[in-house]
């Protein structure tokens, strides 16, 4: 099945699986984003984009043990998960300005970032990963649903469960 004239997440599959790295490289740039939320929820913003390579690594390594080419959505956010926990296990857990942002923004603005990434660290892991989709990744809450493999109903629901929380942690009022 096609959508908007673009080949399902399986049709991909099967053709990396084969060996066409076209293929492979239209999963990574329909799933990086993806990934990329999911470890920006759980480690240094300086560590993120390094981590991004090495799941599509292991993802590439290890696609032929795919047996279900339609479950690549949720078999490559498994990888990123599993990756993350190893990255923080290996490395002390610790809470630091990421120092290109603290150059690009003010220092006060830094501090902003910072707090406001640490309290959506801070959250759920269903209204974590949604809130950094949306905020980091600037997905919308169809594409979100479309990449996680959730309805759009749920996709809402926890984003409008986790900004409220969001908001609760960082004291902002709905003035």
């Amino acid at each position: 099945m096609v959508e908007s004239g673009l080949p399902t997440d399986a049709a991909l599959v099967r053709a990396a699986q084969r060996g066409d790295v076209p293929a492979f490289e239209s999963l990574y740039t329909r799933y990086a984003p993806v990934v990329h939320g999911i470890l920006l929820g759980r480690l240094g913003a300086s560590d993120v984009d390094d981590v991004v390579q090495e799941v599509f690594i292991t993802a590439y390594q290890k696609l032929q043990a795919l047996r279900e080419p339609a479950a690549f959505a949720g078999w490559v956010t498994r990888i990123a998960r599993n990756r993350a926990e190893d990255s923080r296990r290996s490395v002390l857990d610790r809470m630091e300005l990421d120092r290109n942002m603290a150059g690009r923004a003010g220092q006060e603005d830094a501090l902003d970032a910072a707090r406001a990434l640490a309290a959506i660290r801070a959250l759920p892991c269903a209204y974590r990963e949604t809130l950094m989709f949306r905020l980091v990744e600037g997905m919308s809450a169809d594409e979100i649903a479309q990449r996680t493999g959730l309805t759009s109903g749920s996709v809402r629901v926890n984003l409008h469960r986790g900004m409220r929380l969001l908001r609760e942690r960082l004291g902002v009022t709905d003035d």
